[in-house]
């Protein structure tokens, strides 16, 4: 990623521009080298959560595994950036499948992302 680009993005507003650029991107040669900047680039402008959970989703849809890094880093961050839970539901059926309500108590035990949206879902009884 070339110096003017990086200013440009480092001046997004709220993550479209990074969200952009890294699903335009993606299949770039050099774009397993940029992804960790990009993420911190996302994780620092996107002040609700939106691209946060839209990159965390469009990753674990791409290859969760070879992007497991960055999804877990980004489901952290959208945990604590969207406080309005606008975005949470969307990131755990995402991630966890459609039926995360009917297997909470095992994904619970598993996964402390999974355990902290759950909880911020679903304040009262897990």
């Amino acid at each position: 990623m070339d110096d003017q680009l990086k200013n440009r993005l480092e001046k997004d507003e709220n993550g479209l521009l990074t969200y952009e650029y890294i699903a335009n991107n993606i299949n770039k040669p050099d774009f397993a080298q940029e992804i960790d900047e990009l993420v911190d680039n996302i994780i620092n402008v996107d002040k609700t959560g939106q691209f946060v959970v839209s990159t965390a989703r469009y990753l674990n849809a791409i290859d969760k595994d070879a992007y497991a890094v960055q999804i877990d880093r980004l489901i952290k961050a959208a945990i604590t950036v969207d406080r309005e839970r606008a975005y949470l539901g969307s990131l755990a059926s995402s991630i966890w499948g459609d039926d995360y309500k009917e297997r909470a108590a095992s994904l619970s035990l598993n996964d402390d992302n999974f355990r902290r949206i759950y909880k911020r879902l679903f304040p009262v009884g897990m």
